[in-house]
């Protein structure tokens, strides 16, 4: 008996999934729980195992395509693969696309159609070479003219930043601050772990900053779970870091370590990208002496560590060196005013600069 495998409910209230990678091929055999199919989402790339023994009859979702929860991408089941069966049944205007011509000439599905508007084909004058004159996506791209470059489709992390970031920036009034900081007294090996630390402690005294907006309501949170920004091969992943207002520096920075590692080898846990209250972000000696990062919605503000160096400054009335650098601390105006920010931002240099501050 055949068994349609529909895309999964992933949480966090997602809608659709992109299909990342089959690790499976049509007429393979495979056991219950072997390893399917990798979705990705806007949080993380999951692998999903398969729920069922037997062939894996067809396969119905193309890799890099997008589609809703709750659609059937896979049929596993007993019985050969039909090569010349359709891949899905069209959807009802999908099969009036097909049968009625436009214009009483062009016949194409609308995924055809949108990808001649993506290669800027016009339909009318392209030859169909499927049943009934037809045309086939593969019409469409030997008329598209030719472009210059080496492309790439825009796929898993990198699509999701995208969009994500697109979101922020469309949605968001963000607004920056920056102010310097004197990491005499910091331990720069274990800078992230300090700074989440000196972040959340401040949070507490700001607490607007640790907030979200769900509709037309201000959500305030009682919990300090930060996002740290980690950059990795396919792209920025944010791990989260939990009870960082109750958790030694030591502890955090082991934490920071070891969700770090396992954002550049792709082992985290969907959780482990879920539910920041607040990020952090650094890139280190990349930093650049001052940036304005993108707020990470559904969050209101993110912390900026720009670049640290030796810096001439004024201590006492006299010039010394010291090892100097940028903080910023862009938020969402709607939710945060500018004083506050402010304060907190002198919050935070205030425990770095003194860490008997931060107890």
């Amino acid at each position: 008996m055949a068994y349609e495998f529909k895309l999964p409910d992933l949480g966090e209230g997602l809608t659709e999934g992109e299909i990342a990678r089959w690790l499976v091929s049509e007429g393979q055999e495979i056991a219950e729980d072997d390893p399917l199919v990798e979705i990705s989402t806007d949080k993380t790339t999951v692998e999903i195992p398969s729920p069922a023994a037997g062939a894996v009859t067809r396969i119905l979702a193309r890799e890099g395509e997008v589609v809703p929860v709750g659609t059937v991408i896979v049929v596993i089941g007993d019985g050969a693969v039909d090569h010349e069966q359709p891949r899905a049944e069209p959807a009802p205007q999908q099969q009036a696309a097909e049968q009625a011509p436009e214009g009483g000439r062009v016949r194409a599905t609308p995924l055809v159609r949108k990808v001649a508007h993506e290669l800027g084909v016009e339909l009318e004058s392209v030859t169909g070479s499927g049943p009934g004159g037809r045309i086939t996506d593969a019409d469409v791209r030997r008329a598209a003219p030719a472009r210059e470059g080496r492309r790439e489709p825009l796929r898993g992390v990198r699509r999701q930043i995208s969009e994500h970031l697109t979101r922020a920036h469309r949605e968001i009034p963000a607004v920056t601050v920056v102010e310097e900081c004197d990491y005499t007294h910091v331990d720069l090996t274990r800078l992230i772990a300090v700074v989440l630390s000196a972040t959340a402690r401040a949070l507490q005294d700001v607490p607007e900053l640790n907030a979200r907006i769900e509709g037309d309501e201000i959500v305030h949170l009682d919990r300090y779970d930060l996002g740290v920004a980690v950059q990795t091969d396919q792209g920025l992943l944010v791990p989260v870091v939990r009870g960082c207002d109750s958790t030694s520096v030591d502890e955090l920075a082991t934490e920071v370590q070891r969700l770090a590692d396992g954002a550049r080898d792709g082992t985290l846990k969907p959780e482990e990208l879920r539910g920041s209250t607040f990020t952090v972000t650094s890139a280190g000696k990349l930093a650049g002496l001052l940036a304005t990062p993108l707020i990470n919605h559904p969050e209101v503000g993110i912390l900026g560590v720009h670049r640290i160096g030796p810096r001439p400054v004024v201590r006492d009335g006299e010039v010394v060196v010291r090892p100097m650098g940028n903080i910023s601390v862009t938020f969402d105006h709607r939710v945060v005013d500018g004083a506050r920010a402010g304060e907190f931002a002198l919050g935070v240099i205030s425990r770095l600069e003194q860490p008997s501050a931060s107890r």
